[in-house]
């Protein structure tokens, strides 16, 4: 596990080492020749790590043997004199050439210094493989990591699990046992696949064999329960049919198997379980299972993967997302395991910690349910002393072996470095903290942990997929918007980065460390100078939460830094910032609302890729920001100063095509000079925002008109070129609208303002996917020409309220997902034919009554109804009867409107809320569990505001006022659609979680 990560780091700053002998560095020979030869030699340690991982073994590599803690201590040693070298030449290209020519004497030092530090990098290798030689004490990979690797192949799961411990099981479980049964419209007793998918420890097995023993299961003729935990395809086909009384020879080939296997079903009626399947295996045996069969076969799969699971379910099949424990079943299960039977009287101690540490998780509750017992709880000890130490818990005691062996496996099957990196990255975050996806792939990206876009976002659908990683709510093209770790698996995080050196977290007064790579400061942690012994020089991503003290902020002491995220840093101030300006590796930097103007002196961050100012007072942008060479992404709300002068160099810069800027969101203009005429040069831009705003010395928008038609013409590759548009307008510039022309080419469009009918060019428009429209009044004319957008995919409109329209039959033939966001429950008419593939519909409206004329039987393909939480609980019941009689039993959630129509993250988001175990109940930290499609979320609100209470060892059920209180405190201010109470499960009952 160590040394996979390890060798990832390695491969990592190779590039960087090789880049230093390219000719503008100026080397001399014997540097050069020095420089390759280490590179040579850590390539290979990274190539002989890879070996003993691939091939597990234990013993010493044959090129070289050093420990894990030397060859990090190395790599970080190169990383920082690779760093240092930048810097300092980085530096020297920021003065002028005067001043370059005074200094050059410290340039040569750098090259010196350099040079020594080179040399000895390059004895630290010769010298531990001597010190090997004499001692045999080093080996390539510890023998305890070997282990701890080798130990963690089992998913924590337990054959032995007693019926008195699973709790919560009975919803799940009949929803599953219906599944045997249940024929879909059309497919009549053919095989049915059904997919169980969760992270481990989360009661997959345990459903499973519930399903399997129920007196429904047990009515199979053949019926075969098998694991597929570190077997190939073959292995699991010989299992089934050696447990099928079948002879198995030993040498037959997964196609012989197949065949076997497939002539010995027959017609039979068979159930048969795949438990833990961990690659797609599916499409190498499917063929074993005949699709028509005559006599509704099941087949079972439990999987931690949401691909695998999608995969064996494609065709005809179903699948079940495991959920959490409410609040009633976790502490239930907890007491069950924590407190003795002698005790069951005890006014016991606050458990709330606790169940906030293990979130829902029923391995979690089990394991720290028996630590607690072991360690003489309800009397001792308190459990907020146990979580503020569990980490080491979690690390050293032997009770909670099961849960460490869990996470660990989820860590080490990760495929390859990056995703590792990028999940310990995680720990930068304060618990329970919403964090978005892009902010992520761009921090990935700054940090050197991937090359490229691609790299990042696959990583991130990765732990998503691995369900390592939670969505809290999902973008209308099914991306994930913002997301959590959950409670364990944070621990874990925390436990591994802190230990790797990988991130050090400033807590209380303590520091765990002097040498700091990543330092992230949450709330309530230590800010007195004197008590901050670290060195702030290697830093290489900062970020901040709360108030960060006056030594963390003097930015003279930071060379490295590459991320510097202070959006919600509360002492910053302007005057920080020209120090800011000199940390010249910095790549992503992130202000927040203490920041009310930039410097000029910004100009000096020429390789930086991302600046966010959204939570900024930042008004007027300084020019210099447009001329940074490797800007990417710019956010916020700006003008550019009237006093900006485009002088030579400034056209220069644009005319020559060096601006690199792909999201500019946004600025603001009235028409006149500024950004309309220099955005014709922005010929890499993808993303644009504009606010349209008639002012006193406005005279027309031709040059906005030019600019915008431009960036929308066609003339780009669609497939590859996924241009989005925000045009934020008043009464008195809508006219702008109409002055654009086809052709144009759109994925994505916002229009905000005042709306009487439908732009020409919209109409007209290639490739638009998303479409969101925002006024006060839809017209009928404009609603009857969305029809005319025939790959349209996402369709958003929010209005006071919307004329009568008909959406006629063969309307919008592509739309998947369909959000009404409306004051007056004005909705069309839905025609037999129309919305052939609308998968969600949305109807978030508090004044709708009953089904309001809308007949969802039409709606082939609907998956998932959404309703605002406001609706009367008759229309609710109303809605719940149509989706139970509707072929694919849509679930029926309720959400939070909010002030959706004013909310920046409505543009491109809507979360949504599952069904939860009870009416009555919350999750341990006044959590709501989420799904949107079937994907399962956790979102936090907060501490509830209802009063604690001392409790029984017998556990009572939580209040109404707790619920309410809950409830009335959902939201994020990045989510859309906040989230709230309970939704009804797919088979219209109340759904529980199970161990």
């Amino acid at each position: 596990m160590e040394a996979s990560l390890l060798s990832g780091f390695i491969k990592t700053i190779l590039p960087r080492l090789f880049s230093l002998v390219e000719g503008k560095y100026k080397l001399h020979k014997g540097l050069k020749s020095d420089i390759k030869s280490m590179e040579k030699e850590l390539r290979m340690i990274a190539v002989t790590i890879d070996e003993q991982v691939s091939l597990g073994r234990k013993d010493q590599g044959a090129v070289l043997s050093l420990s894990i803690d030397e060859l990090r201590e190395l790599a970080h040693h190169i990383e920082d004199c690779v760093d240092r070298f930048l810097y300092h030449v980085t530096r020297e290209q920021q003065t002028s050439l005067f001043r370059r020519t005074v200094r050059s004497p410290k340039t040569l030092l750098s090259r010196q210094r350099l040079a020594a530090e080179v040399q000895v990098l390059k004895k630290i290798p010769e010298e531990a493989h001597q010190r090997e030689k004499r001692y045999r004490v080093f080996a390539g990979l510890s023998s305890s990591t070997q282990h701890a690797e080798s130990s963690s192949c089992s998913s924590g799961s337990d054959p032995h699990t007693l019926k008195a411990d699973i709790v919560g099981i009975d919803g799940p479980r009949d929803e599953l046992v219906q599944q045997l049964t249940e024929e879909a419209e059309g497919l009549t007793k053919q095989l049915k696949i059904i997919s169980i998918v969760g992270i481990h420890g989360s009661g997959k097995t345990v459903l499973a064999r519930e399903v399997y023993e129920s007196d429904v299961g047990r009515q199979f003729s053949l019926r075969a329960w098998v694991s597929a935990t570190d077997r190939g395809p073959r292995e699991v086909l010989m299992e089934i049919l050696q447990k099928f009384g079948r002879p198995v020879v030993d040498n037959s080939s997964v196609d012989q198997l197949t065949v076997d296997l497939r002539k010995h079903l027959g017609e039979q009626r068979y159930f048969i379980v795949i438990d833990d399947m961990q690659t797609d295996q599916w499409s190498t045996i499917e063929a074993a299972f005949p699709e028509d069969n005559v006599v509704s076969s099941r087949v079972m799969v439990t999987t931690t993967i949401q691909s695998v699971a999608n995969a064996c379910s494609s065709s005809n099949g179903y699948v079940h997302k495991m959920r959490r424990l409410g609040n009633k079943h976790s502490e239930q299960l907890f007491i069950k395991k924590a407190c003795p039977t002698k005790y069951s009287g005890y006014t016991r101690p606050e458990s709330k910690e606790v169940l906030k540490k293990c979130d829902g998780q029923p391995l979690a509750l089990v394991t720290m349910g028996q630590f607690l017992r072991k360690n003489g709880w309800p009397t001792a000890p308190n459990c907020e002393d146990v979580c503020r130490d569990l980490r080491r818990h979690l690390e050293q005691d032997d009770t909670l072996e099961r849960m460490r062996r869990v996470l660990i496996h989820s860590f080490s099957s990760l495929p390859g470095h990056g995703p590792k990196a990028c999940l310990l990255y995680f720990g930068m975050f304060p618990s329970d903290h919403p964090i978005k996806r892009k902010r992520l792939l761009r921090r990935w990206l700054a940090e050197g942990f991937v090359e490229a876009q691609p790299s990042s976002s696959e990583n991130f659908n990765t732990l998503i997929d691995r369900n390592i990683i939670e969505p809290i709510s999902i973008c209308n093209d099914d991306q994930v918007k913002t997301c959590k770790t959950y409670g364990m698996m944070r621990e874990f995080i925390l436990l591994m980065s802190t230990s790797q050196d990988f991130i050090t977290l400033l807590s209380g007064n303590k520091v765990e460390r002097k040498y700091v790579r990543r330092l992230s400061l949450h709330h309530h942690s230590a800010t007195s100078g004197s008590s901050l012994d670290m060195d702030l020089s290697l830093v290489r991503s900062l970020m901040v939460f709360g108030e960060a003290g006056k030594t963390i902020l003097s930015f003279q002491k930071y060379q490295l830094l590459r991320v510097l995220d202070l959006e919600q840093c509360t002492d910053l101030e302007d005057d920080h910032l020209k120090d800011i300006c000199n940390l010249f590796l910095l790549k992503y930097l992130s202000l927040g609302e203490t920041v009310t103007s930039l410097p000029k002196e910004i100009e000096k961050l020429k390789l930086l890729e991302t600046l966010d100012l959204r939570r900024t007072k930042v008004k007027i942008l300084p020019i210099e920001v447009l001329l940074l060479p490797c800007l990417l992404h710019l956010f916020g709300k700006f003008q550019l100063s009237d006093k900006v002068k485009i002088t030579s160099d400034i056209q220069k810069f644009f005319l020559t095509e060096q601006s690199n800027l792909e999201t500019f969101a946004g600025f603001v203009t009235d028409g006149c000079q500024g950004f309309p005429q220099i955005m014709n040069y922005m010929t890499n831009l993808r993303k644009l925002k504009i606010w349209l705003e008639r002012s006193e010395r406005s005279t027309n928008f031709t040059d906005v008109v030019n600019a915008v038609q431009k960036f929308i013409h066609d003339d780009k590759e669609e497939s590859n070129d996924p241009r989005s548009l925000s045009l934020h307008f008043d009464d008195s510039t809508e006219n702008i609208l109409n002055s654009l022309k086809a052709p144009c080419y759109l994925r994505s469009l916002k229009l905000k303002g005042t709306l009487l009918e439908l732009p020409q060019f919209v109409i007209s428009m290639l490739g638009l996917r998303e479409l969101c429209l925002s006024s006060k009044k839809l017209t009928a004319g404009l609603l009857a020409a969305l029809a005319n957008l025939k790959d349209l995919q996402h369709l958003k409109l929010i209005a006071y309220v919307l004329e009568d329209f008909i959406i006629q039959d063969q309307a919008l033939p592509g739309l998947l997902h369909l959000c009404f966001v409306l004051q007056r429950a004005t909705l069309p008419t839905i025609e037999e034919g129309a919305l052939p593939y609308l998968i969600s519909l949305k109807l978030i409206c508090k004044d709708l009554v009953g089904l309001a004329d809308i007949k969802i039987n039409r709606l082939t393909c609907l998956k998932e109804i959404s309703l605002d939480h406001r609706v009367a609980l008759e229309t609710r019941e109303t809605w719940e009867k149509a989706a139970k009689e509707h072929p694919n039993r849509p679930k029926v959630l309720l959400v939070n409107a909010g002030d959706e129509s004013e909310s920046e993250a409505a543009d491109c988001s809507v979360a949504s809320t599952p069904a939860v175990s009870e009416a009555n109940e919350t999750s341990p930290t006044s959590e709501v569990a989420v799904q949107v499609d079937d994907i399962q979320m956790i979102v936090n609100q907060g501490p509830s505001a209802a009063p604690e209470k001392q409790k029984n060892c017998a556990v009572q059920p939580s209040s109404k006022d707790e619920l309410d209180s809950a409830i009335n405190n959902i939201g994020f201010p990045e989510v859309a659609l906040g989230l709230t109470e309970l939704s009804i499960a797919r088979n219209g009952n109340v759904s529980s979680y199970t161990y």
